[in-house]
């Protein structure tokens, strides 16, 4: 079939990996194979020239030049937490106080809107997190009962494989028994044919003389 691939080796049946010689030989084949098939050229050039901006943002872009510059760090702006009066030249503006006075509730709002978080917080956090908890020590669970089916699935297939490597091994030590067999029979008859030969060019030779 196209694209079948032989495999010739019995690793868990062949013998003679650690004799001496062995590994060097190999090691030759594979340092003689790369020298043969050393790529002369990249590769990767027709994939064209990668875009390594292609996934950045505005904000990274500025923080990558800041960082190159060497440029610290902006501190965080403190002013939306802040309750300015009005400006001097607008003490008696009512506009300006206005905006003063809804600056301060929105601030105060924020606040409200903190402390009730915190309190939700407190009163159900810890089941949250309780909850979360036995949620990843359930998922902690199931991955290693996965990782524990794979894990005996690969012993199996190994087990197989060895199995598989085992009878093969013995079927072709069979075959190459009964071939040293032939062989030996196809030389013994070869060399009685010869003296059969020899039997009969002498006893032409003895015929011919009489």
């Amino acid at each position: 079939m196209a694209g079948e691939v032989l495999v010739d080796a019995l690793p868990y049946y062949d013998q003679g990996y650690d004799e001496p010689g062995v590994r060097e030989a190999a090691m030759a084949l594979v340092d003689e194979e790369t020298r043969r098939y050393r790529p002369t050229k990249n590769y990767l050039d027709y994939l064209g020239t990668p875009n390594y901006d292609a996934f950045e943002t505005e904000i990274m872009k500025n923080e990558f030049e800041r960082l190159h510059a060497r440029l610290p760090m902006d501190m965080m702006s403190m002013k939306r937490y802040e309750l300015p009066t009005p400006p001097a030249g607008k003490m008696t503006d009512i506009t300006a106080w206005m905006e003063c006075v809804d600056n301060s509730q929105a601030q105060l709002e924020h606040q409200a809107t903190r402390i009730l978080n915190l309190e939700i917080m407190s009163e159900y956090g810890a089941n949250a997190w309780k909850t979360y908890n036995a949620v990843l020590a359930k998922m902690v669970e199931d991955a290693q009962k996965q990782l524990s089916d794979l894990r005996k699935k690969i012993q199996e297939i190994n087990w197989q494989r060895k199995n598989e490597q085992s009878q093969a091994g013995s079927k072709l030590k069979e075959l190459e028994t009964q071939w040293v067999g032939l062989v030996s029979k196809n030389y013994e008859i070869e060399r009685a044919c010869v003296e059969i030969e020899k039997d009969i060019t002498l006893k032409e030779k003895i015929t011919k003389k009489k």
